[in-house]
């Protein structure tokens, strides 16, 4: 793999660490506001509405300069937000921080999954991909963990300084490493939006929603399911979610590696698994041990979806595949925030705190059934070489 991957996975362990650290660090920034802890918990909020709409916005503006050039500046609105955040006087201004460095999330997977793909081989897409994409889970094992400790005995402050200096690392990575590619010819956003005419696209993206919705379906209120169910102490949550992470990792990996023989089959088999383990695992929250083990199987197949769904629609989205891409990233982050929501209501109808994970097992079912119906119509559909966004053909290789 090039080392140009490196310095995007550089970028995703910053992304990622910001995206999750927050989670652990609520209380002390509540209390260092003087807000509520459901008010803080508009960070996260806020966090994941930016990634919805930045995505799309931000990578129309970035069709008018080279990728290469995006993915610095996506990086260096990324330092920006977190230096807000970490030197932020009040809670509104630590939110304002929050949505900026979110605003650069989405565009940067989607700029960045196409990069990854263009830098090797047809074959190898999906792997690159999962290549980039480690730097997230990795996030989870290593950089959230790290950036709790650090919050809760030094400071959050000094948390996200450190996140923003992950952040010029990797900008300083993308400027030497990534190599100088031209700004792809007829790039426009009326060429970027044909993408979205193909039913195949729009299937895709919904599957994401669904599917990674299933996850966080569960893994939302994983604290409150792992000490009131299954009585773990409140400590040994990080390390769950520590667990979560390291199926996150092994996932991606399987994905990437497996997308690139058989895509449909493995999604069938990574979103029929997760459906399966999301429903058993209101049986195993009663369980210590068994508990561990699931949440590390729903972080696997959860993100074993990742990089085969990302390239399902770069490769449906031929010709015009960045817009895209980014969109498909927001699509992650929607199904969070939907299957947050949807686990909440659940929990509130007073169905107790494993019921989220029916919810999340009937989320994953329904991607299943999407991506079925995709291959039924894919199968019936001639494919043609016409316009882009209407044929499943792999992203040309720039060398």
């Amino acid at each position: 793999m090039p080392l140009a991957l490196l310095a995007l996975a550089v970028g995703a362990f910053g992304i990622g660490t910001t995206e999750f650290v927050i989670m652990g660090l609520l209380p002390e920034i509540a209390a260092d506001y003087g807000v509520s802890i459901p008010t803080a918990g508009l960070l996260v909020t806020g966090y994941a509405l930016g990634v919805v709409l930045g995505a799309p916005l931000l990578t129309v503006l970035g069709t008018k300069v080279s990728r290469k050039r995006m993915l610095m500046l996506l990086m260096g609105l990324f330092v920006l937000g977190n230096l807000v955040s970490a030197l932020a006087p009040s809670f509104g201004m630590m939110l304002a921080g929050r949505v900026v460095a979110s605003l650069a999330h989405g565009a940067f997977f989607g700029i960045g999954s196409v990069v990854a793909a263009d830098l090797v081989a047809p074959d190898r897409k999906a792997g690159a991909i999962a290549t980039m994409f480690t730097g997230l889970t990795i996030a989870n094992i290593v950089g959230v963990p790290l950036g709790t400790y650090i919050g809760q005995a030094i400071g959050w402050r000094i948390t996200f300084a450190g996140v923003a200096a992950l952040g010029i690392v990797g900008l300083l990575g993308i400027a030497k490493l990534v190599p100088a590619m031209p700004r792809p010819e007829g790039a426009h956003l009326r060429r970027e939006l044909t993408a979205f005419r193909n039913p195949q696209v729009l299937l895709a993206m919904a599957m994401t929603v669904l599917g990674f919705g299933g996850v966080f379906a569960a893994i939302t209120y994983i604290a409150p399911m792992m000490t009131r169910v299954a009585g773990y102490s409140d400590g040994a949550v990080t390390w769950l979610l520590v667990l979560f992470g390291i199926g996150m990792f092994l996932g991606n990996l399987l994905g990437g590696k497996y997308a690139d023989r058989k895509l449909m089959p493995m999604l069938y088999t990574t979103l029929g698994g997760l459906a399966v383990v999301l429903a058993l695992f209101t049986l195993t929250a009663h369980n210590k041990a068994l508990a561990a083990i699931t949440i590390m199987l729903v972080g696997a197949l959860g993100f074993a979806t990742v990089p085969p769904l990302q390239k399902r629609v770069l490769d449906q989205a031929h010709g015009a595949p960045t817009l895209a891409s980014a969109v498909n990233i927001g699509a992650f982050n929607l199904g969070n925030a939907l299957a947050a929501w949807l686990g909440g209501m659940v929990i509130t109808a007073g169905l107790g705190y494993t019921s989220p994970n029916w919810v999340g097992a009937v989320l994953a079912a329904a991607a299943l059934v999407l991506a079925i119906w995709s291959a039924a119509l894919e199968r019936r559909t001639p494919v043609t070489a016409t316009s882009a966004g209407t044929v499943a053909a792999p992203v040309p290789v720039h060398h």
